[in-house]
């Protein structure tokens, strides 16, 4: 082998294991981000009830343990407010971020600074603080840091492999898993919610380095557009890109509209006297439940993929109406039928989610498809937002019955 010919093979493998490794990077950097931009969501319904029956807790016994009934004679151990009007403190801000972001400019990097700041102050109000009414706006705080962390960060996988939405959506699995089991546990272990909360201040940090240190920013090999000078697209464009995004963004609305009224609705109403947990207990490991599930099949579409999500909102209601009945007869012989039940209202929901964007990042035309991304990240949020609203009445209608 001449010498310029084993010069020009070393570069050639040097070129070939350098593309590896930043594609592993920026695979493993979306994963994080994903966690990390979930987690303080994840946290907060997590916590909803403790917020909702605290505003002065000061041991590692919630007062939501030892509820009276609130509703006359009702004995179904409800909070005056359902945990619904966390899930719109904790979702509409974040809507109302989807709807706009996707028509603003993508200034990622000051986006990623305010989505810092914001998930920060999220988790430090509720712990800091006595008033019901601050811990409120440390819900909305991590509304805002989600919404415009899931706007911002799906539209800039535009520009990467598409194999990073995968990871991405495998880590906003992950958030479920962790961020509802970190907060069980600790709290079941004796640590009060409030202290919880402070624990969790190391999320914000984890995603500053996943996305300065970790993430690989610029023109590289395995970056899918090596020029990003896309014109932009007239307000008329986008428009009419909306009509042709409906059938994306119609069956994740859906399955999140009936999943989140499920969630949100129904989770604080499936008690089981006779079971070992106690009533709060129950709550939040059904949240665990419901995260492990979505964190399976969120991870799962490099195995399995599904284009006809239409079938996933059929399936999510029947679930929902399985519940409702339950609601009303308690019927289940045992809180492990429930803990079944929820477990695949995850996976639905988790399918619903990866295969619509995954579908997105394959289907769409590459200076159309930063927008498309961004703009169906509105369809989850607005079917929970949905959902939040119908949990309110639902529940002080289930909760005034004898």
């Amino acid at each position: 082998m001449e010498p310029e010919d084993y010069d020009s093979l070393t570069s050639s493998n040097n070129r070939l294991t350098n593309s590896k490794i930043t594609l592993i990077r920026n695979l493993v950097a979306f994963w994080f981000l994903g966690l990390c931009n979930n987690y303080a969501y994840v946290i907060m319904l997590s916590a909803a009830r403790d917020i909702l029956s605290e505003e002065d807790t000061t041991d590692n016994k919630t007062v939501s343990d030892s509820l009276t009934p609130m509703f006359g004679n009702n004995t179904r151990d409800c909070n005056h407010m359902s945990t619904g009007a966390i899930l719109l403190a904790d979702i509409l801000p974040a809507l109302l971020i989807k709807v706009l972001a996707p028509f603003l400019p993508m200034y990622t990097h000051a986006r990623v600074v305010i989505i810092i700041l914001l998930s920060t102050i999220s988790f430090l109000l509720p712990s800091l603080t006595r008033l019901q009414s601050l811990a409120f706006l440390g819900v909305v705080c991590a509304s805002f840091s989600g919404g415009l962390g899931e706007v911002t960060f799906l539209s800039y996988s535009s520009r990467y492999n598409k194999n990073v939405v995968s990871t991405w959506s495998s880590g906003t699995g992950g958030s479920g898993v962790f961020g509802a089991l970190s907060y069980a546990a600790l709290t079941s272990s004796g640590v009060s919610p409030r202290k919880t909360l402070l624990i969790m201040l190391v999320v914000p940090v984890i995603m500053a380095i996943s996305f300065w240190v970790v993430l690989v920013h610029g023109d590289n090999d395995v970056m899918v557009n090596q020029d990003f000078s896309y014109p932009v697209l007239s307000v008329k464009t986008r428009v009419r890109l909306l009509k042709y995004l409906l059938p994306f963004m119609i069956p994740l609305t859906l399955v999140f509209l009936a999943e989140y009224f499920i969630n949100q609705g129904l989770y604080e109403l499936l008690w089981f006297k006779d079971a070992w947990l106690s009533h709060a207990e129950q709550y939040r490991w059904y949240q665990v439940d419901y995260q492990m599930g979505v964190f399976i099949s969120r991870s799962s579409v490099n195995l399995i993929q599904i284009k006809q999500t239409w079938i996933m909102p059929i399936i999510q209601f029947c679930i929902l109406g399985v519940f409702l009945i339950q609601v009303f007869t308690s019927y289940m012989p045992s809180i492990w039928v429930a803990f079944a039940l929820v477990f695949v209202e995850g996976l639905i929901g988790g399918c619903a989610y990866v295969n619509t964007f995954y579908r997105l990042s394959e289907e769409i035309p590459e200076d159309r498809k930063e927008f498309c991304m961004g703009v169906t990240t509105m369809s989850d949020s607005l079917g929970i937002a949905i959902a939040g609203g119908i949990s309110l009445p639902v529940h002080n209608a289930l909760c005034s019955l004898p």
